[in-house]
């Protein structure tokens, strides 16, 4: 079944983030993940969510998705994205 981690980004520190954007697509991609959207534009339809910079990313399966999370490659990109953007992350399991 598989997962998707939904990313809401603000960013603060272009320059930070234009580097985590450049490194971490291999990494996802060793996972088996793949974006499905990614920075494209967004309309709120309901709601007060006004979310900055958007992603969705799928994975195989949620086990996938927390290997990518824990792992050895992600940690520095992890404190790359944590120092240059404010984050809210979920992941939802799929049907």
């Amino acid at each position: 079944m598989p997962a998707y981690l939904i990313a809401d980004i603000e960013v603060t520190d272009p320059v930070g983030y234009d580097e985590y954007k450049k490194r971490v697509p291999a990494v996802i991609a060793a996972h088996g993940g793949r974006y499905l959207a990614r920075g494209g534009a967004s309309e709120v339809l309901e709601g007060t969510w006004r979310p900055k910079r958007s992603a969705i990313i799928e994975f195989p399966d949620l086990g996938s998705m927390k290997a990518f999370w824990e792992s050895p490659e992600y940690q520095p990109l992890r404190e790359i994205r944590e120092r240059s953007a404010k984050s809210n992350l979920v992941v939802i399991e799929g049907l």
